[in-house]
């Protein structure tokens, strides 16, 4: 299994020389994946530009959106971005989607709420095409850049409701699991991800991407919690379960290692809580030790 980290684009503080320097020290650390997660109404860093910038000051490590509120966004203009970060980065971007929860993001872009699930298939539709180099409509040029990866970049489908796991098997070439899920749990949604997937006639198995919370070093609990309560402070009582939840000592990190390994998945990654550089080094020795 795979172990990817996150970048802290969402927590409270977060520079940008600090998030450059992250991905360095994450690119000579060897995790397989920079991870980035996507807000609108927040203070966080926008996903693309951000990777963008990442995929500037590294050259091996992959750059995955975990997850990207697709509708937020026009499908024409996404696909444009996402083919051109794929041709920058050499095609080391991994594109993790989902239809979003929060309906002041979409307020704030502004797009419309409802019927987005249907936006969405409509979205990826359109994607695929451009990224195919077809014509995405009748009398339109097809457009460039064409992605590195052949048919565009690898897509992941998030979400923990039915349709969004039978999106994922039916649209997607895997899941990504969110960050509070238990392996048993990660396990029964994937499991209908699967089964979605061996209905739609395809070959193969769907890629299983997980990600949790860590937080290490001297009082990393105390030191992560905050970040966790104002990012979920929309949650109200479960913020509080989130924020206490997370693994925040090597040998719990080692423990969330073997739990999620055990139950098949392809890769792991762990999104900070702290906004500190040794959260990079402390990971790598973590996940390094037997």
């Amino acid at each position: 299994m795979d172990i990817g980290i996150g970048l802290p684009t969402t927590l409270l503080d977060a520079k940008g020389d600090l998030i450059l320097e992250w991905a360095r020290r994450a690119e000579t650390a060897t995790f397989s994946s920079l991870g980035v997660i996507d807000r609108l109404a927040y203070g966080n860093y926008e996903s693309l530009i951000t990777l963008a910038a990442v995929a500037a000051v590294t050259r091996r490590v992959r750059l995955m959106t975990t997850i990207l509120i697709a509708p937020l966004r026009n499908a024409g203009v996404l696909a444009k971005q996402a083919a051109t970060l794929d041709a920058l980065s050499g095609g080391r971007l991994t594109l993790g989607m989902g239809i979003g929860s929060r309906e002041d993001d979409f307020r704030t872009a502004p797009a419309a709420y409802k019927n987005r699930g249907k936006r969405f298939e409509e979205q990826l539709a359109w994607m695929k095409r451009i990224w195919a180099g077809q014509p995405p409509d009748e009398g339109i040029h097809p457009v460039g850049p064409q992605p590195v990866q052949l048919g565009g970049p690898q897509i992941l489908i998030g979400g923990n409701q039915p349709n969004a796991l039978r999106r994922a098997g039916r649209l997607a070439d895997g899941y990504i699991s969110g960050g509070g899920g238990s392996p048993d749990r990660v396990r029964e949604s994937y499991s209908l991800v699967e089964a979605a997937w061996r209905e739609a006639g395809r070959k193969g198995k769907p890629r299983l991407v997980c990600a949790v919370y860590y937080a290490l070093g001297p009082a990393a609990a105390e030191r992560g919690s905050p970040n966790l309560l104002d990012y979920y402070g929309f949650l109200g009582p479960n913020a509080q379960m989130i924020a206490k939840s997370f693994p925040a000592s090597e040998s719990a990190v080692q423990s969330t290692v073997r739990g999620f390994e055990g139950i098949g998945a392809d890769e792991l990654i762990f999104w900070p809580t702290i906004p500190a550089l040794d959260q990079v080094d402390r990971l790598r020795d973590a996940v390094a030790s037997p």
